[in-house]
């Protein structure tokens, strides 16, 4: 596919995350999905969330892209790669500190409730 880059948003020894971002420039792009990459002793597994539908034809022009652009480059031995694909959107993002602000505020209403 033409215009798609990757943006790194996680490594680990043995895993990466991107971002799949499509556009021209930084100001005139979308985000088309992300794609988890972890490495085995003999394959290459992925997770590639998009988020919206690709031709069948643009999602393998995709994936060989990923494959020649992250997974080639990271110089791994690998028997296959092997790619789950879905298609869905992102519905928020939860860490540590928003579930300390959500206990914090069902604190307080109980505190309320005794009162």
């Amino acid at each position: 596919m033409e215009d798609i880059r990757f943006e790194r948003h996680f490594r680990t020894p043995y895993s990466e995350g991107y971002y799949i971002m499509q556009g021209n420039s930084l100001q005139n792009s979308t985000r088309l999905g992300t794609i988890d990459i972890h490495f085995t002793t003999t394959a290459v597994h992925g997770t590639l969330i998009l988020e919206r539908e690709l031709e069948e034809a643009e999602l393998t022009k995709l994936i060989e892209q990923i494959d020649e652009d992250l997974v080639l480059s990271a110089d791994m031995p690998r028997d296959d790669f092997l790619v789950s694909v879905y298609v869905g959107r992102d519905v928020g993002f939860y860490s540590d500190e928003y579930f300390a602000g959500e206990s914090g505020r069902g604190a307080d209403l109980s505190d309320e409730d005794e009162v």
